[in-house]
């Protein structure tokens, strides 16, 4: 197998053993759509890291952790809906990066591997990133696992029990801006979303707990990756749209069988 094909596959199975996890929860609490946002956000990162010369990735964490936090704050208020909230931010800082990135004169940006991905251009450094990234999170993800199931289930209950029902919010949030920043060479901004939700959600059909839902999540995952990755190189198509298909056709796969019992 080529360098760059074997780079690519590592690259997509780090990244779906992370979003299987992080992705039931965001099943789980509804939360599809702010994942969207923090991912249209990112865009308006990249042009950050670019203008400030910290890095894409360093200036996408810090987009996706500022929108996290004014979101929170906004839900708070009662004028607007969170879902009204949700697509003003989420379309705004989609336009926003856009624009920077246009009026960058100084600098050539492939904005289209941005928005759909490139896993074939994967890097050795993209790579120990990758791996790295999602090790930290996969690890802060187990540390929280059951405040946040606790807060999942009941929000209420769980700060009555003594739950630091913030704090956990807020990891969950440095986790996914993080897993954004990663999987943006993998899928680009516009189908990161897709990679964190559509395993979960054909996973739950066959779930027996929140555990081996989460395995089973990533399992799927790392099946659509080598699937898309393997119909991209057949019919020559686009990586990251064909991975995302994958997981859809997994996801339609797994509404044919009968759920258990």
């Amino acid at each position: 197998m080529d360098d760059f094909l074997l780079r690519g596959l590592l690259a997509g199975i780090g990244l779906a053993l992370v979003t299987g996890p992080l992705g039931c929860v965001i099943v789980w609490r509804r939360m599809a759509y702010f994942g969207d946002t923090l991912s249209h956000s990112a865009l308006l990162g990249v042009a950050l890291g670019f203008l400030t010369g910290i890095g894409t990735q360093t200036g996408i964490v810090l987009v996706c952790l500022a929108i996290a936090l004014a979101l929170t704050l906004l839900q708070e208020q009662r004028r607007l809906g969170s879902d009204t909230l949700l697509g003003i931010i989420s379309h705004s800082t989609l336009s926003l990066g856009m624009i920077a990135l246009a009026v960058l004169g100084s600098v050539r940006v492939d904005l289209l591997s941005y928005l759909f991905g490139d896993i074939l251009a994967v890097g050795d450094a993209d790579l120990y990133a990758i791996w790295g990234g999602g090790a930290l999170v996969l690890a802060l993800l187990a540390w929280i696992w059951r405040p946040l199931l606790a807060l999942t289930v009941d929000e209420d209950l769980a700060r009555v029990e003594g739950v630091p029902v913030r704090r956990v919010r807020l990891g969950f949030t440095l986790m996914i801006a993080i897993i954004i920043a990663l999987a943006m060479k993998i899928v680009g901004i516009l189908l990161v979303t897709a990679l964190l939700i559509i395993p979960a959600a054909a996973a739950r059909r066959f779930a027996r707990g929140p555990e081996a839902m989460a395995v089973l999540a990533a399992l799927i995952g790392v099946g659509a990756v080598v699937a898309g990755l393997g119909a991209s190189l057949q019919v020559d198509v686009p990586t990251g749209p064909a991975i995302v298909a994958a997981a859809a056709a997994l996801f339609l796969a797994s509404q044919a069988v009968p759920a258990r019992g």
